[in-house]
């Protein structure tokens, strides 16, 4: 945080979040105003960490599937998703990596290390704007979606298209519930939408969400079990 006061309604921010007492803006909100509260609110976010489930629609097989989990990001380009069993995944990063690690199926022996760049995967590219690689008004186009026929009360949907196309994801939308700190507001993203260009759907929400704790670099620190197999993707 760049001062008291600053820290101070963070605090102020995180509080009403956590006791539920999420508050709208005076006035509605046009795009541009609610990414720049989102934007300002995760400059001064250094880490965050928090519970999500995951609902992933694969189109070509109409098939939901779903986990849960926890995550931590903490800037500069760290972040770690620890899904809960069965499941058991963990991904990590690590430099201008990530690492994918898949428990065994049943009958195997050993699990799947599978390393690839940032660049080629779909979470850091949604995600970097809670790693400080981003910024939402230059790299996307806005839009308000209606969040009445979206099933979000009291908030607001943001569209977000890439200004620069990528083939992480087609488009983004934030669920964004509006914070007050005294005369201030700011934008918590509280579900990410990630929709790419065959229309697969990978939607997380977040809960139990906390800012700016103290999380130490080894958290982003991976080793794999004994038996595990490196992959090459």
């Amino acid at each position: 945080m760049t001062s008291r006061v600053g820290a101070i309604g963070l605090v102020l921010l995180v509080l009403a979040l956590v006791g539920g007492a999420a508050a709208e803006a005076r006035e509605p909100l046009n795009a541009s105003a609610v990414v720049r509260l989102v934007q300002r609110f995760y400059d001064q976010t250094k880490t965050l960490q928090a519970d999500f489930s995951q609902t992933r629609y694969t189109r070509l097989y109409d098939r939901y599937d779903r986990a849960k989990g926890k995550v931590v990001f903490k800037k500069p380009g760290k972040m770690r998703w620890d899904y809960d069993q069965p499941n058991g995944q963990v991904f990590v990063t690590q430099g201008d990596k990530l690492l994918i690690y898949q428990p065994p199926e049943e009958g195997e022996k050993g699990g799947q290390l599978i390393e690839r760049a940032l660049s080629e995967d779909q979470l850091p590219a949604a995600f970097s704007f809670l790693t400080g690689g981003g910024n939402l008004e230059r790299d996307f186009d806005v839009r308000l979606l209606e969040h009445d026929n979206e099933k979000f009360q009291d908030g607001y949907v943001l569209q977000l298209i890439p200004r620069k196309p990528t083939p992480s994801y087609e488009q983004l939308v934030f669920y964004v519930r509006t914070v007050a700190a005294g005369d201030k507001s700011a934008g918590v993203v509280q579900r990410v939408l990630i929709i790419d260009s065959a229309g697969n759907r990978n939607r997380f929400d977040f809960s139990k969400i906390k800012f700016n704790r103290d999380i130490p670099d080894k958290r982003f620190t991976f080793r794999a079990p004994k038996g595990t197999h490196k992959v090459n993707p």
